[in-house]
Order: C-alpha cells, then sequence, then structure tokens
C-alpha cells in the first residue's frame, strides 16, 4: 500500500463510519450492517500494514482518524446498551 492509497482508505473508511453514524441514529439496522461489513472490508487493506506519511499527508491522516474516532463515539452514544434499549422502544 502507498501513500495515495493508505489515504483513501482512510477517506473511505471516514465516509462509512460516518453513514454508520447515520443509520445507527435512524435505527436503520439493516443499513448499519451494510455498512459495517463495507468497512471491514475497507479495513482488510491495512492488515499488510500502512506506510508512514510525512507533510500534508500526515496531516490529512490526523484528520481522518479524528473523524473517524468522533463517528465511532456517535455509533457508540447510540448503540450503548442503555441508549439502544430506548431507541428500540421507540420505533
Amino acid at each position: 500500500m502507498n501513500a495515495n492509497e493508505a489515504l483513501s482508505m482512510y477517506e473511505n473508511l471516514a465516509g462509512l463510519t460516518r453513514q454508520m453514524s447515520q443509520a445507527a441514529k435512524a435505527g436503520d439496522w439493516n443499513e448499519f450492517a451494510n455498512l459495517n461489513m463495507e468497512a471491514k472490508v475497507e479495513a482488510r487493506s491495512a492488515a499488510a500494514g500502512v506506510p508512514a506519511l510525512e507533510g500534508a499527508q500526515r496531516l490529512r491522516k490526523i484528520d481522518l482518524l479524528k473523524q473517524l474516532m468522533a463517528n465511532d463515539r456517535a455509533i457508540r452514544d447510540v448503540t450503548e446498551p442503555c441508549q439502544l434499549d430506548r431507541a428500540l422502544h421507540a420505533h
């Protein structure tokens, strides 16, 4: 994997996790599961390792990782047991 491929992977994962967050908030668990599978497939490309990035590419990677973490937090806010129970009873 080269630097451009690594950034593309992070971009795709950030987009997928954003969509997963939206699906979770909407209670669309089928869409959430489909997006989760896409994210797993995308993340597999990192199994062989991701190159170290420098300069602007490194800053972009950091920004994308922050987005991924924020999306993960938003998903957890919905899927944690007490929140999920509340969401399931609302629909």
